[in-house]
């Protein structure tokens, strides 16, 4: 089964379109392992998610012991929701290759994020893997994203006219889409480019960074980032769940944390349909 069909199952199953980042941080979780706490978050919650989404840093800043609880997540996680390795990697031949083995074969994530900046030569390892997919790094949620994505760049799709970098991006990706399995990385921090993003591409599969503790707004990500089927896109929050408390009802408070999101956003999608 494809990443796109398991994503849409388990959407549809959840009811939910809420990626929960499994980002561990010491210093704010209560004093168990890595994996402890994840597969305590994951026990929880996963009845009321659509994916999991591990940020690779926070593995591999623990060491080998942080790499030993990523692999046993992902383990652990196999077979009921999609998980997202969120690796931002980017780089050509076989250093490319190798990264897209690791990710998919070695941990064995059903997608995982790529940077672009080197070109379709970073993308095309990711994309031999049928059946999973690529995310590609298209409008980020951080502040200082407009230093590139913001600048003029020439596309043949408007006849050479400037356009911002960040659509030419939604635009190769758009190509690269061949065996419908690459998506794109559009914060909710901004949601006007979110909307023009979701224009250009409207049948991409968008994950949407940005909500909670940077700021992002869920109710314009939702409708601007959403396909016309109330489909299509992937809200992503991590600390603002994870550590809703750091007490010894951490896993309760983020089931209850991760449910009022799921209901947030299928309120506002009901409320955007019936609009």
């Amino acid at each position: 089964m494809t990443f796109k069909a398991k994503l849409f199952q388990t959407a549809q199953k959840n009811k939910s379109l809420v990626c929960l980042g499994l980002d561990p941080d010491p210093q704010l979780m209560p004093k168990i392992g890595v994996f402890e706490f994840n597969k305590a978050i994951i026990d929880a919650t996963s009845d009321l998610v659509c994916a999991y989404k591990p940020n690779l840093a926070f593995y591999e800043a623990l060491g080998i012991d942080g790499l030993v609880a990523l692999q046993k997540t992902v383990t652990h996680i196999a077979g009921k929701v999609p998980v997202i390795g969120d690796a931002k990697r980017g780089d050509i031949g076989n250093t490319a290759k190798a990264y897209a083995k690791a990710l998919f074969d070695v941990f064995g994530f059903d997608a995982a994020t790529v940077n672009p900046y080197m070109g379709f030569d970073t993308i095309e390892p990711f994309l031999s893997y049928k059946d999973k997919a690529v995310f590609v790094l298209c409008r980020t949620s951080n502040p200082g994203a407009a230093d590139f994505q913001d600048l003029p760049c020439s596309s043949a799709k408007t006849g050479h006219a400037p356009q911002r970098l960040y659509k030419v991006v939604a635009e190769k990706a758009q190509e690269w889409n061949k065996a419908d399995n690459v998506g794109l990385v559009v914060g909710a921090t901004y949601p006007e480019e979110l909307l023009e993003v979701r224009q250009l591409c409207p049948h991409m599969t968008l994950l949407i960074p940005g909500i909670g503790a940077q700021g992002g707004s869920l109710d314009l990500a939702v409708r601007h980032g959403a396909d016309a089927t109330g489909q299509g896109a992937i809200f992503a929050s991590s600390r603002q769940i994870l550590y809703a408390s750091q007490g010894s009802d951490f896993d309760q408070a983020a089931r209850e944390a991760t449910d009022k999101m799921r209901q947030q956003i299928n309120n506002i999608l009901s409320n955007r349909s019936a609009g």
